[in-house]
């Protein structure tokens, strides 16, 4: 991941918090730069993890916090699977770009969503109940900084199979 521009540390709270965010979704769609169709399919684990499906499912983590979250939209209406474990899912139909061009079309809409509302707004629409704006940053955060941790291992392994 890139180092953060230094101004951030005097930016308002929500630059702040959009700017890690931002870095852990380009850190992530990053994952799959270089790879062949097969290498970013590659199961390595004994879950669905693979780097396609880690972008994939950070795309329905997107959906399910900033539209299912903002809109209170139900994921059938939305479109997107019921359980984070079926997110991971990957079909003939995805490939890098295609899952690459979804998830960047799904962090847009999430900024867009999110664009009108401060910190302390509510989320209403999520299963926990009403939670404010910096509480889903935060969480969204957390969960893109795991899954890019993830995926700099699945990538490292797919790598040292190249030499």
């Amino acid at each position: 991941m890139s180092s953060v521009d230094p101004g951030i540390f005097d930016a308002p709270l929500r630059d702040q918090f959009e700017t890690f965010i931002d870095e852990h979704r380009a850190g992530l769609t990053g994952c799959l730069d270089g790879l062949t169709e097969e290498e970013a399919r590659r199961s390595l684990v004994s879950s669905k993890t693979t780097l396609l499906g880690l972008v994939k499912h950070a795309a329905f983590v997107e959906k399910v916090w900033f539209d299912e979250g903002i809109s209170c939209r139900s994921r059938e209406e939305i479109g997107i699977p019921s359980t984070p474990d079926e997110s991971f899912e990957l079909t003939e139909e995805d490939t890098i770009a295609s899952v690459r061009q979804a998830h960047l079309e799904a962090c847009a809409a999430s900024r867009a969503a999110t664009a009108p509302l401060g910190l302390d707004d509510l989320i209403l629409g999520n299963r926990r109940g009403p939670l404010p704006l910096r509480w889903v940053y935060l969480h969204v955060l957390r969960e893109l900084a795991q899954h890019c941790g993830h995926a700099e291992i699945l990538r490292e392994q797919i790598l040292d199979t190249r030499r």
